[in-house]
């Protein structure tokens, strides 16, 4: 039988038994992972393997580099994996990966023994220590310089990012624009209004005072003076 019928029948098999399990997942026909342990056990790892074109006469490659083991110590991973060498020398040549996934879940205690997690703490500065004395009285001094008033209206035409809108200011220019040609107008108004007046008063105010006084009065005023 051919490396290649090994490999099929092989396949064939680890198909039929881990079908439905979530631990087993085949990347491609040459290559598998199997999780060893829950999802939420910090001493759970992924397998991966890979067979090479001879195998099984050859060993497979075994490597636990998936980002799921980044919790586990380097020491710890060259625990498990000098460990499953040494099961792969004893069954080279026959297949193996039921027999490896299982003898690694029967061990995994032994395996993660001496594992402690390891976490890359990151600790975050608060953004109001992180700023020095001198930036922090600048933004002091800022904020004394605003009237309550002031910051009041700043408020209102922020957005809910804290930022001005854009063309929030446009109003008041359209605003002043729209006032200076009505202002303009009342002016000439006026001025024309008293020009009208004035020509009035120049041109009919003679004729009145020069009119002539009429018979009837000047009579009355005769039999007045007999």
């Amino acid at each position: 039988m051919t490396a290649n019928e090994d490999q099929e029948m092989e396949l064939e098999a680890l198909r039929s038994i881990y079908e439905g399990d979530d631990c087993f997942k085949e990347i491609s026909p040459v290559s598998f992972q199997f999780r060893i342990g829950e999802l939420e056990d910090t001493k759970a790892f992924i397998l991966d393997i890979t067979w090479p074109e001879t195998y099984p006469e050859t060993a497979p490659h075994i490597s636990l580099d998936a980002f799921f083991n980044n919790r586990i110590s380097a020491e710890t991973k060259q625990v498990i994996l000098s460990k499953l060498e040494e099961q792969v020398e004893v069954n080279l040549g026959t297949s193996m990966m039921y027999t490896l996934f299982e003898w690694a879940k029967e061990n995994w205690e032994a395996l993660m023994e001496n594992h402690s997690a390891t976490v890359t703490a990151v600790t975050l500065m608060p953004s109001s220590e992180a700023m020095t004395p001198a930036t922090t009285g600048k933004k002091k001094e800022r904020k004394d310089q605003l009237t309550k008033a002031q910051k009041r209206r700043i408020i209102n035409r922020t957005d809910n990012k804290g930022e001005l809108p854009r063309g929030w200011n446009w109003v008041d220019v359209i605003k002043v624009g729209e006032l200076q040609p009505l202002s303009t107008l009342l002016l000439w108004s006026y001025w024309l209004i008293n020009a009208l007046f004035f020509l009035f008063v120049v041109s009919f105010l003679p004729a009145l005072c020069c009119a002539p006084i009429p018979q009837h009065l000047s009579k009355t005023g005769g039999k007045d003076d007999d």
